[in-house]
């Protein structure tokens, strides 16, 4: 297991320890966390923790972009992490374990999979497991490593069309394409309309 590059992490952890333990959605989508913002094209990237790579995934399951409730739970894993998990690797992995695919999505890709018979294939009882103790098999990440908002709500990866511009474009290339190159044959389930 690894990390592909966490300097951005090491960069903004200290700040997200800062937040109070009741931030609000204004606190997270502020000026400290912006990454990029396209004024034209009305987007706006910001930082959340999920530069965590399982290099060793057999499973790989790829959103569009984590939204701002994965956002929320990915700065609360940082914060409820302090003291008791040091390693910034571990920390991430933990991010992805509580964030990845987080509420009502996560239960309906856990019955669609199981559905398929995934878990079976994999030899564990529900694809459920993939987010906890067979976290080990899995990779979880999404075509666009960040937040997107678009128009100020979350980007749903159809309007501006992500391939024809280039701010979305370069994220893809700079982060998806190069993390996924990280791992060996694995088994890619795409999620979303696109």
């Amino acid at each position: 297991m690894g990390i592909a590059n966490f300097s951005k992490f090491t960069q903004f952890k200290d700040l997200i320890n800062t937040l109070p333990a009741a931030y609000t959605e204004e606190m997270l989508k502020s000026e400290q966390f912006l990454l990029e913002r396209d004024e034209k094209k009305k987007l706006e990237i910001y930082y959340a923790p999920f530069e965590y790579v399982n290099e060793r995934a057999k499973v790989v399951i790829v959103g569009i972009t984590p939204g701002l409730h994965q956002m929320k739970k990915s700065y609360s894993t940082v914060i409820n992490s302090r003291g008791h998990i040091h390693s910034d690797e571990e920390i991430l992995h933990e991010v992805k374990k509580n964030s990845s695919f987080e509420g009502t999505m996560r239960k309906n890709l856990v019955q669609m999979l199981d559905e398929l018979g995934l878990h079976t294939y994999l030899n564990i009882s529900s694809t459920l497991d993939l987010f906890n103790e067979a976290s080990r098999i899995v990779h979880t990440t999404s075509v666009l490593t960040y937040p997107v908002f678009y128009n100020g709500k979350n980007y749903s990866g159809t309007t501006p069309n992500m391939l024809k511009t280039e701010l979305l474009k370069k994220n893809i290339m700079e982060g998806f394409a190069t993390e996924i190159g990280t791992i060996e044959r694995p088994l890619i389930i795409p999620l979303g309309v696109n």
